[in-house]
């Protein structure tokens, strides 16, 4: 990586970027956009092997484990907010809004209070339910990937599409000890859906991210995101056997946007690469191991439950990778199971100049397969006129 120049400081705006219209980008765009208006058209069903969904994977079940501290971190939320601000922040829990997440930087669908137009305390209080519902590490993550937006802005010299606060807090039903709600954090390369009810939380989907993954200079020089997902996978792919390797390669072109991205909601991905039980002890462990990085970005006693139920899934749990095998080069992985689904990959760069597929650029996702994303197969169970996939 060539070392970067000094970017040019660049002051916050005090206005979120207005809606694009779409009809004036270009015919690529255009076509993208036609295609998550017709997936969003679809009804729900979620992320599924074969297009049918698994049943009776999610029960209604009490956790023993309290979600007492987020419930008071969104009420304090709620509390400094005016007349105006509260109805442009709650959503129906069951409405199609959740589903209207992207990672593009532009101002397309977005929904909520933007941060940059709120006040230094309550952009706090946004921080605080973030710090309460995630793990420490992914927390820190998240803020990194914020912050890393605005090194973009500094890097690009655009202000107006890429800040530190250009993020949008939404916020489903009100918060209850015992009815469903959550809340949605949406924009670039930070989006994070959390559903609640009772004691019962789920955190996808979750794309993090960033381009670049490493300030080299400005406000946050030295901030880097991603670097123990992507260490930690080429790993694991390196404690395979070359057979082990072979079976888990199931392609060498690397997908732009992984498979599972915003407006994917009812993408169909077959099981492929390595499953579990081919693999040794040792392998399995660190495979285990693997997959914590992500069942970790709950908070401590959420993060134990999530975990639970993807061991209980363990045996049926695959990995697969696509892309060249080396310390240098861009990849793909995934790890996939009936309850879980990650990927990580690298991208080329698409703010930055683009010089192909590198490790400058990139993204960890996780959903819940067989449609419990935004906690609907929960939902479902609670609320028997929402509608069955």
């Amino acid at each position: 990586m060539t070392a970067m120049s000094e970017p040019t400081a660049v002051p916050s705006p005090l206005r979120a970027p207005p809606r694009v219209d779409t009809s004036t980008v270009s015919q690529p765009l255009q076509n993208l956009f036609a295609g998550w208006h017709k997936n969003l058209a679809q009804p729900f069903t979620g992320l599924t092997a074969t297009g049918a969904v698994d049943p009776d994977l999610f029960p209604l079940r009490e956790t023993g484990v309290s979600l007492k501290p987020m419930r008071d971190a969104v009420e304090a939320f709620i509390a400094s907010l005016d007349d105006a601000q509260r109805k442009a922040v709650f959503f129906d829990v069951d409405g199609e809004v959740w589903r209207t997440w992207s990672n593009i930087h532009r101002n397309l669908m977005r929904h909520g209070l933007c941060l940059v137009e709120l006040s230094e305390q309550q952009r706090e209080l946004v921080y605080e339910i973030l710090r309460v519902s995630l793990g420490v590490a992914a927390y820190e993550t998240a803020r990194a990937s914020m912050r890393l937006n605005q090194t973009l802005a500094e890097m690009t010299g655009l202000p107006l599409e890429f800040g530190e606060y250009f993020y949008w807090i939404s916020l489903f039903g009100e918060p209850s000890p015992d009815k469903p709600w959550g809340w949605q954090l949406d924009g670039h390369h930070c989006n994070i859906n959390c559903f609640a009810l009772g004691g019962q939380m789920v955190l996808s989907p979750v794309l993090l991210g960033s381009e670049p993954v490493l300030a080299e200079a400005g406000k946050y020089k030295g901030l880097t995101v991603l670097r123990e997902e992507e260490a930690r996978g080429l790993a694991f792919m390196g404690a395979l056997t070359a057979l082990q390797r072979k079976l888990a390669t199931i392609g060498m072109d690397l997908p732009f946007d992984g498979y599972a991205s915003g407006f994917q909601d009812n993408v169909v991905v077959p099981y492929a690469g390595v499953v579990s039980t081919s693999m040794t002890h040792a392998q399995r462990g660190q495979l285990l191991d693997l997959i914590k990085l992500y069942t970790q970005r709950l908070a401590p006693g959420q993060a134990e439950v999530r975990l639970a139920e993807v061991e209980a899934h363990f045996d049926e749990t695959y990995f697969s990778w696509i892309g060249e095998f080396g310390d240098q080069v861009p990849f793909y992985y995934r790890v996939h199971s009936p309850v879980i689904f990650i990927e990580f990959y690298h991208q080329p760069g698409v703010a930055l100049p683009n010089t192909g597929y590198n490790r400058r650029h990139a993204h960890a996702l996780v959903r819940t397969p067989n449609g419990n994303d935004y906690g609907w197969a929960l939902l479902r169970q609670c609320r028997s006129s929402f509608p069955s996939p």
